[in-house]
């Protein structure tokens, strides 16, 4: 690994406009359960179509946030930036790093330092009204999930739901159309912590590719877009980053 790591890292040093895409695999590092993951993905004990799903929402909200009061706040609020995350961090203080594409929701890039951070299926500390489009903090709405559920909005009596794509959402607006210019615009990209598997996010890689920049994927596993790749570095993020700085 220590060969493949300094190889790494003379791309690193050779480019000034690096992006970073980063998944699940970053944010399990802080104590974040994965969505997928074989053994302890949530979807192995709840099920997408009902908790994740627009149109389920829509119809019976009171499953999703019992799911957020009882899991997903304990867990949003007990994680912080972990290696990876601060690797990252100071890679952009080095001028190196442009651009951080995530596919996670928990925004803990920005709590590391990121800030110019393209989040692609949202971010779950952000509440939003679906009427009137007011937003509340998730401290606020946790403290009224537990005399009121669903959570209502205060101006309009609308139905609040995280900032994040649920299945049969689109993504945010110009997140993808954002992420690919900056994909065509860097010379190396790094892919961090994914298995490239859920589209359109993955296609992002070849298209950094195409566009003639260096492609490395530091992942623990095989991934579905290894063949993209200049550099493969089969480990934890949170142990390869620090190192390649």
């Amino acid at each position: 690994m220590n060969d493949l790591i300094n190889k790494a890292a003379q791309l690193v040093a050779r480019s000034g406009r690096i992006v970073a895409f980063t998944g699940a695999g970053v944010s399990a590092e802080s104590g974040i359960p994965t969505y997928r993951g074989e053994s302890d993905g949530l979807w192995k004990e709840y099920d997408p179509n009902i908790y994740a799903n627009i149109d389920y929402f829509k119809k019976d909200p009171t499953y999703f946030w019992s799911f957020f009061r009882d899991i997903r706040y304990r867990t949003l609020v007990s994680s912080s930036p972990n290696a990876a995350h601060n690797a990252l961090a100071k890679l952009e203080q080095m001028g190196k790093l442009h651009t951080v594409i995530t596919q996670n929701i928990d925004g803990l890039h920005k709590d590391a330092g990121n800030t110019n951070v393209i989040e692609l299926h949202g971010n779950t500390r952000v509440i939003g009204c679906l009427e009137c489009e007011a937003d509340y903090d998730f401290e606020t709405i946790n403290t009224r999930i537990k005399t009121q559920l669903p959570p209502l909005c205060d101006k309009c009596g609308g139905m609040l739901k995280p900032r994040v794509t649920f299945f049969g959402e689109q993504l945010p607006a110009g997140a993808m159309e954002n992420a690919a210019y900056a994909c065509a615009n860097c010379d190396l990209m790094l892919v961090v912590g994914s298995t490239l598997a859920v589209f359109p996010a993955a296609s992002l890689p070849m298209m950094a590719s195409r566009s003639g920049a260096k492609v490395i994927i530091i992942n623990l596993g095989q991934t579905e877009m290894d063949q993209v790749a200049d550099i493969l570095i089969d480990g934890k993020a949170g142990e390869v980053l620090p190192l390649l700085l």
